[in-house]
């Protein structure tokens, strides 16, 4: 079996794509042997998080726009890169405990939270667009 796999993907800002997308990242990763709680949980989660926030937030569901991933797996961890056309965000100001008295109610600001909470680092930067990227080591 394969020990490395890359994709880079761009596609239209429609969230109808999250399902296919996410599918294709887990099964690379399947064949890469990444673990398999990793794989039915932490990636398919922070990865649907990820696009989500991309396609509704960094591109405001604009039916021009795309949302490019670039993802890369190797021995020591899958690295996700998920690119909109927005203007970027705070990582610092906008990840909020969603398990706060304050925050229990709310009906978003949960994304980041479990995308920090399931992989090991979540870093943003700005690339042709705004970037975020995931990293999970190998368990």
């Amino acid at each position: 079996m394969a020990s490395n796999a890359a994709l880079d993907l761009r596609f239209p800002s429609d969230v109808q794509q999250i399902e296919g997308i996410v599918a294709q990242v887990v099964r690379s990763c399947r064949a890469c042997r990444f673990a398999g709680r990793q794989l039915s949980l932490n990636v398919p989660v922070a990865l649907t998080e990820a696009l989500s926030n991309a396609i509704l937030r960094g591109n405001g569901e604009g039916a021009g726009k795309h949302v490019r991933l670039r993802a890369d797996v190797t021995e020591l961890r899958l690295v996700l890169e998920v690119e909109d056309e927005g203007e970027g965000f705070d990582l610092e100001a906008c990840t909020q405990d969603p398990t706060t008295s304050e925050n229990l109610a709310r009906e978003d600001g949960r994304g980041l939270f479990l995308m920090r909470s399931l992989m090991d680092r979540v870093e943003r930067f700005r690339g042709d667009g705004n970037v975020v990227r995931l990293t999970l080591l190998r368990r």
